[in-house]
């Protein structure tokens, strides 16, 4: 009788790991691309911080 009954794997803890790596994975995607939509404006900001970041000298 316990030759009928054979015992199947259980894949939980596997399934829970491939989900979790896929929502990392799917984050990461979503954060790179916020960093790409964005980068223009970042490079504008640093060029304005540049071009204001003067310095003055007097003569005396």
């Amino acid at each position: 009788m316990n030759d009928e009954h054979v015992q199947q794997k259980d894949h939980f803890w596997i399934y829970i790991g491939v989900l979790t790596v896929a929502l990392v994975g799917v984050v990461g995607m979503v954060k790179l691309s916020e960093n790409e939509k964005y980068d223009p404006i970042a490079k504008q900001q640093l060029a304005e911080t540049s071009d204001m970041n003067i310095r003055v000298v007097r003569e005396y």
